[in-house]
């Protein structure tokens, strides 16, 4: 059977990266005066020669997402139902070395999650998360949580473990809409470095979870890479190639995705390999949008306020906001548990405020075309 693993298998990752960082000025200009983009285009926009045209990637982004999504952004709040998990991720907090006390909340502490939620936020869309432990909060468990919160949400999305394509069956079934889940990094040989132990170490079994996805039927599917493990523009080529293979294949379902950079988090033995910039992260945004300018693009709180606020003028469709990285973090337990630190704590209040006053053309304004004072390099 044919997957996505079998063209990553073909593929060199020093190579990806010579052609990415050899583009030229003329590679980018080339890209930017197409109608569509290919792989080679998306190389180009995400390299090096690049940097120089971030102002007319900009404004191509800006205008590809009005085109497609108005000036609509997506909020949605995470609850995190456990942190309990048997993999040994060195840049997670809920890595099963870590010492915290861990956590599975039950029905009763799920729905008082979600009445809290209720009275912070409009919320219409949650991100149900766990770690991974497929004994105790497994297909079964994951099922519950659906069908006590989806009377209260207009869609409900997962980020947990992959699972088989029955229990990703099951789930829609039970009201499931979308389901997130990263590889963390594409780059197979180093991949085992960061997973040493767990079910997450088989990286293969979670590289398939996303063909499994599409053939369940699921509406939507998140995919991305977490950023600070490998090169991200290797790892934006391989997300670039990935997202083609599974909108050809699977053409029926939406695609998301998100560039999560690494947070501080317990256990911090563990530094990133590779530091990337708001100014980089903002390329790759770019360079997404115009390659495929009907992808939804997340931004977590991992980001501070002021890129969030100015990137969902310029790409973004979805944001997060008041969240909680620790089960229970609403109204059960406070701040005892956490998967990382939270980077915009505002409230969702605030950060919805924040988005409505800085309208497209206010946020241009305060610009003046020039992204000079924005980016933090």
């Amino acid at each position: 059977m044919m997957n996505f693993r079998t063209i990553l298998d073909q593929l060199d990752w020093e190579d990806i990266r010579s052609k990415v960082y050899g583009k030229t000025a003329e590679d980018v200009e080339l890209a930017l005066n197409r109608d569509k983009r290919d792989i080679d285009d998306f190389m180009a926009l995400i390299s090096p020669a690049a940097v120089p045209y971030l102002e007319t990637m900009a404004l191509l982004s800006r205008r590809y997402t009005q085109q497609r999504f108005g000036n609509t952004i997506q909020f949605y709040i995470p609850l995190y139902l456990t942190n309990s998990c048997i993999n040994h991720c060195v840049y997670c907090g809920f890595n099963r070395n870590n010492p915290i006390r861990r956590i599975i909340l039950n029905e009763e502490q799920i729905v008082r999650e979600v009445e809290t939620i209720r009275k912070t936020g409009d919320f219409r869309h949650i991100l149900l998360v766990t770690g991974e432990n497929p004994r105790d909060a497994g297909v079964e468990y994951i099922e519950k949580a659906i069908r006590l919160v989806k009377p209260f949400f207009s869609s409900v999305s997962i980020e947990v473990q992959p699972l088989s394509e029955a229990g990703y069956r099951q789930l829609s079934d039970a009201g499931l809409n979308a389901v997130y889940c990263y590889q963390e990094t594409y780059h197979k040989e180093r991949y085992k470095i960061y997973h040493p132990k767990g079910m997450k170490s088989k990286f293969d079994w979670r590289i398939d979870g996303f063909d499994r996805m599409g053939r369940a039927g699921i509406h939507k599917i998140g995919l991305g890479a977490l950023i600070g493990l490998e090169d991200w523009r290797a790892e934006g080529v391989c997300m670039a190639l990935h997202l083609r293979y599974l909108q050809k294949n699977y053409w029926q379902t939406k695609y998301s995705l998100s560039f999560p950079r690494m947070r501080p988090h317990e256990g911090k033995d563990f530094q990133p390999n590779v530091v990337m910039s708001d100014k980089e992260l903002a390329q790759m945004i770019f360079a997404f949008r115009i390659f495929d300018h009907d992808i939804e693009i997340t931004l977590s709180t991992r980001e501070n306020r002021t890129f969030r606020d100015h990137m969902a003028a310029l790409g973004i469709t979805s944001l997060s906001a008041g969240s909680k990285t620790d089960p229970g973090g609403y109204a059960v337990y406070r701040n005892e548990l956490k998967q990382w630190e939270i980077n915009d704590d505002r409230s969702p209040e605030e950060v919805m405020n924040a988005v409505k006053k800085q309208g497209y053309d206010v946020i241009w304004k305060d610009w003046d075309l020039s992204l000079q004072n924005f980016f933090i390099t």
